[in-house]
């Protein structure tokens, strides 16, 4: 029995063919920690690429080969840059609504600026690759002010252009 049938017994258990291209897909997200330490991107870049497949993205396709050399680079960033103010890095993978999200979220407050030269050749890196997959690169400060979540968006081509 699906979720929304357990809970709402009076509603259908499919939606009717009209109803479904308005319904939202599937959302699916995993967020693990890595410390911060020698050998982060090694096990970052593991743990994604088994979501990554897990969550339709073909293993070693263009998508995921340019997703995992963001999870480096961000990754490597919180080695290079907050190494001192972070202890760990959490590292989320998330997939629904035609688009990719790997975001690493640190504990040092600092937000890199984006914008012309100021952009280090990681960073560059990444918002080039996002943007090959109309998706953006952004940095937001945490809720609690203590830390910041550096995101990159790709949008999902279709299954035929992966």
């Amino acid at each position: 029995m699906r979720w929304v049938g357990r809970f709402l017994p009076w509603r259908q258990q499919t939606a009717p063919a009209a109803a479904c291209e308005h319904m939202v897909s599937r959302v699916r997200r995993h967020v693990f920690t890595v410390p911060v330490q020698p050998g982060a991107v090694r096990a970052a870049r593991q743990e994604a690429a088994a979501k990554l497949a897990e969550f339709g993205i073909a293993p070693r396709s263009l998508l995921s080969d340019a997703a995992l050399l963001v999870v480096s680079e961000l990754v490597a960033n919180v080695l290079r840059h907050a190494a001192d103010r972070s202890p760990t890095a959490d590292v989320g993978v998330t997939v629904g609504a035609g688009q990719l999200v790997i975001g690493v979220a640190d504990r040092d407050p600092r937000i890199p600026d984006l914008e012309g030269d100021a952009v280090g050749a990681g960073l560059r890196t990444v918002a080039e690759l996002a943007a090959r997959y109309g998706g953006t690169l952004s940095v937001e400060p945490d809720s609690a002010g203590q830390g910041k979540d550096v995101l990159a968006r790709f949008l999902i081509p279709d299954a035929d252009a992966r």
